[in-house]
């Protein structure tokens, strides 16, 4: 293999343009494609820039010049020295920005050549993702992923530049860290100095973050590596990146405007997007009511509508019993689908079935009437009362359930969304933000029969609702907030709580003792003694972020070494086992490893 001595890059292959006709120019990368006319050949050349085309002329070069040309291919790591020139008119390419001008070659130096990847480097390419994650770093030569990478570069660059501007720090915290598992599984970090003991790696900087206004700092911000021991799915990872905000003596309405403005400024320089400031703001009982969820996408109009009053005490028994046991019924409004196939009926009422609702009811004034499988238990007279409540009109279907209300607002709420992706009414270049606020301080868990915190248990409660933290946890409102784009939440946050006593209480609400809350959280309290200042903050999920910005289905593909939905690395194989020598070090003795011995024994 040839090396570089001698022979300085200066010149980037995306960069050059007609202005650089005549220059002499050194450029590296990689060939992309060759092309062999007999005495001519060429080669789309590629870097991190782009693309350029470069000609190997016999009748110019050198016989052993042209040779080494000639046994080029895709892949090949290069370096050439020639000269800029203008293409022919005819052979001036569009489709790339180099596309006037090419490169005659008069120095080739092969630095290294390469086997036949596994796959085309090249956009848009129909590969299993296993064998992408497995091959990433020609994966990540592909000028999509280069794309997608360098705008994550740019959005971290533009947040910094932004909280700088703004008198922020950026202020790292501790990766190694006590465990507190309130919310997701902890990854744990055994000790190798003190046996027996584990460190947990941070679900996020929420403690140290609030501490630091604690100590003073005011303004705090941090790009920072965060881990949760979870099920994953597209958008989510065993360890993710987060920007981090906190700041004190700032009011709730303070704090989303700094945000909104940063935001503004992050789609605007990095997408070229506009943004129009102040967001909407909608509370979460109405975000529910409306449209069935807490991260509405309102890039198109379809709310969800009660009709319950229109239903109640007729012998239709379904609508009756629901409406008895405190349930509802409502519908969601299908503009111009009344001619919905039967098929593709029976095929919502199994979609709504996995949200938890027992059934699809639905109304459709078609042109021949009103059609229903409920239609003979109510009069024309109350269709024509629905139809002027939910401005139905003919042509349009109703989509109808009746049940509790938290699972009818979820089964509808997912239906208004696969309606609106069946129906084309959602315009992908929309941006909908939107703030939404007031959310409940704690939801019920059944699995575990008690109140947990909806976000954290470090969230104020509105100060009317302090009250209720003992006689009526679910009544109490939060200072929270989610910042949400096109039904995707993005950032979310809050006002925290700063005294050490409505902490105990909360920590209390949430059953745990004094000694238990003191033995995660001990160190807070204490700090909380100490004339700690009114505080808040939140967290972008950045990896979120960038893959909306992308218009990229999974963050995966925004992140430089992902992990598979099984939390694998499939191209160096982690986790892997470990050997019994370090895991005496550690002191430690694995289920597993004794299960595994065991079964040899008994072979």
């Amino acid at each position: 293999m040839e090396t570089l001595q001698g022979m300085k890059r200066d010149h980037h292959c995306g960069e050059l343009r007609k202005e650089n006709v005549g220059t002499d120019v050194v450029l590296c990368g990689w060939v992309a494609r060759r092309r062999d006319h007999g005495g001519l050949i060429f080669v789309d050349m590629r870097d991190r820039s782009g693309f350029v085309q470069v000609v190997f002329d016999e009748a110019s070069m050198e016989g052993g010049t042209f040779h080494k040309a000639e046994s080029l291919r895709n892949e090949f790591c290069i370096a050439v020295r020639g000269t800029v020139r203008a293409r022919s008119e005819e052979t001036v390419n569009s489709n790339i920005e180099t596309g006037e001008i090419e490169v005659v070659c008069t120095e080739l130096r092969i630095l290294n050549k390469a086997k036949t990847p596994p796959f085309y480097i090249q956009d848009g390419i129909d590969v299993d993702e296993m064998l992408r994650l497995k091959y990433r770093y020609l994966d990540l030569r592909r000028p999509e992923m280069q794309k997608n990478i360098i705008l994550r570069h740019r959005v971290t660059k533009i947040m910094r530049d932004y909280f700088d501007r703004n008198g922020f720090l950026e202020i790292e915290t501790p990766m190694l860290c006590k465990s507190t598992p309130e919310g997701a599984r902890d990854f744990l970090v055994p000790s190798r100095v003190n046996p027996g003991e584990f460190y947990a790696l941070p679900q996020s900087p929420q403690i140290f973050k609030q501490i630091l206004q604690v100590a003073g700092f005011e303004k705090y911000f941090q790009i920072v590596r965060c881990f949760r021991d979870e099920d994953l799915r597209a958008d989510r990872q065993p360890e993710f990146t987060q920007l981090d905000i906190e700041m004190s003596f700032k009011s709730q309405e303070e704090i989303l405007t700094i945000m909104e403005e940063m935001v503004k400024e992050l789609f605007e320089k990095s997408i070229g997007a506009k943004v129009e400031t102040p967001f909407e703001r909608m509370d979460w009982d109405t975000a529910m009511d409306k449209y069935g969820s807490d991260k509405p996408d309102l890039r198109f109009d379809m709310p969800l509508m009660d009709i319950s009053e229109y239903v109640k005490g007729s012998d239709f028994k379904v609508f009756n019993a629901v409406i008895e046991n405190g349930g509802m019924v409502k519908c969601i409004k299908v503009d111009g689908y009344a001619d919905i196939p039967r098929r593709r009926l029976d095929e919502l009422v199994k979609f709504v079935q996995i949200y938890g609702a027992k059934g699809l009811a639905w109304i459709q004034y078609s042109e021949e009437g009103v059609k229903s499988p409920f239609k003979k238990f109510y009069s024309d007279e109350t269709f024509a009362k629905i139809a002027e409540a939910t401005g139905a009109k003919t042509g349009d279907l109703l989509l109808v359930v009746a049940d509790k209300r938290l699972v009818v607002d979820t089964a509808l709420g997912q239906l208004r969304l696969e309606m609106g992706k069946e129906r084309n009414l959602i315009d992908p270049d929309k941006l909908r933000f939107l703030w939404v606020v007031d959310f409940p301080m704690y939801e019920w868990s059944d699995e575990e029969k008690r109140w947990k915190a909806m976000h954290h248990p470090f969230t104020a409660p509105r100060d009317e609702d302090i009250e209720f933290l003992a006689t009526d946890p679910g009544r109490v409102k939060a200072n929270a907030y989610d910042m949400v784009l096109n039904g995707v939440e993005i950032g979310g946050g809050s006002l925290r709580i700063y005294n050490a006593e409505l902490q105990e209480k909360v920590f209390e609400s949430l059953g745990l003792t004094q000694e238990e809350a003191h033995a995660k959280f001990g160190f807070m309290m204490d700090a909380f003694q100490y004339g700690t200042p009114p505080h808040g903050g939140l967290a972008f999920g950045l990896d979120r972020l960038v893959m909306i910005m992308a218009k990229r289905a999974s963050i995966r593909d925004v992140i430089a070494f992902p992990k598979t939905q099984s939390a694998r690395d499939v191209m160096s194989n982690a986790p892997s086992e470990v050997d019994d020598k370090q895991l005496r070090e550690l002191s430690i003795r694995t289920a597993v490893k004794k299960k595994e011995a065991k079964q040899e024994e008994n072979a």
